[in-house]
C-alpha cells in the first residue's frame, strides 16, 4: 500500500471505525457507571452539593500541598504534556480543520511555530515522565501494562506530527498517514483503557466533592 493509499484509507474508513468506536464506547462506559446507581441519601443536608462539586473539581485539580516539592518531576511533566497535547490538538490550523469538518465548529488558530516548540516540549515532557516511571522503584512496581498502552497512545499523535510537520522519517504522505492512524488509535483505546480518565476525571471529582459538600465538609 502506498503512502496515499494508506492516507486516503485513514481519512476515510480508519476515521469512521475510530469515531464508531470511540462514541459507543464512551457512551458504554458512562451508561455502565450510571447504571452503579448510588443509595439514596436521608440525611438532612447541611451544606450545597453543587457547590462542594465545583469547588472540589477545581481544588483537586491542583498540586496537593507539598506533592510539587515531593515529586515536581511527575507534577510537573504531567501537567505539562496534558496541556500541551490539548493545545497542539485544538489549536493546530489542520486539526481545526478536522474539528470543523466532523463537529461544525471552528475557532482562531495559534501560530504554527508556536504549537511545533509546544509539540516538543510535550513530547519530552513525557520522555521524561516515562524514564522516571520506569527508573523510581516505586511507580515500576505500580505500573501495568495498560499504563505503558496509555502512554503509548499519546506519544505517537505527538511524536508523528512533530515528523510529518518537519519531513521526517519518511516521506510526507506516509507520515502523515500514520499521525492520523496513530490519532485514530487513541480514539480507539480511550474508552478502553486509563484513557477514560480523559472525560471521567471531571465527573468524579465533581460528585466526590457533591457527597461531601452535602454533608458540610471541603474537600
Amino acid at each position: 500500500m502506498t503512502g496515499v493509499e494508506l492516507l486516503n484509507w485513514a481519512r476515510g474508513p480508519g476515521l469512521q471505525i475510530a469515531l464508531v468506536v470511540f462514541i459507543v464506547g464512551v457512551a458504554i462506559r458512562f451508561i455502565e457507571m450510571w447504571l452503579l446507581g448510588k443509595s439514596p441519601d436521608f440525611a438532612e443536608a447541611r451544606g450545597s452539593a453543587a457547590a462542594g462539586g465545583w469547588r472540589t473539581l477545581f481544588t483537586r485539580s491542583l498540586p496537593m500541598p507539598g506533592a510539587l516539592k515531593r515529586a515536581p518531576l511527575v507534577f510537573l511533566g504531567g501537567y505539562v504534556f496534558h496541556i500541551g497535547f490539548f493545545i497542539t490538538f485544538l489549536f493546530y490550523a489542520p486539526h481545526i480543520l478536522f474539528l470543523r469538518a466532523v463537529t461544525g465548529f471552528s475557532w482562531p488558530a495559534l501560530p504554527a511555530y508556536l504549537i511545533d516548540v509546544i509539540g516538543l516540549v510535550s513530547i519530552a515532557a513525557l520522555v521524561a515522565v516515562l524514564v522516571h516511571r520506569l527508573t523510581d522503584p516505586v511507580r515500576r512496581f505500580l505500573s501495568r501494562t495498560g499504563d505503558y498502552v496509555a502512554w503509548a497512545a499519546t506519544f505517537l499523535p505527538l511524536l508523528t506530527g512533530y515528523f510529518a510537520y518537519h519531513r521526517l522519517v519518511t516521506d510526507y504522505t506516509t507520515m502523515l498517514a500514520l499521525h492520523v492512524l496513530s490519532f485514530e488509535l487513541l480514539l480507539v483505546l480511550i474508552p478502553l483503557t486509563k484513557l477514560m480518565h480523559t472525560f471521567t476525571f471531571a465527573v468524579s471529582r465533581w460528585y466526590n466533592g457533591a457527597i461531601a459538600g452535602r454533608k458540610g465538609v471541603k474537600v
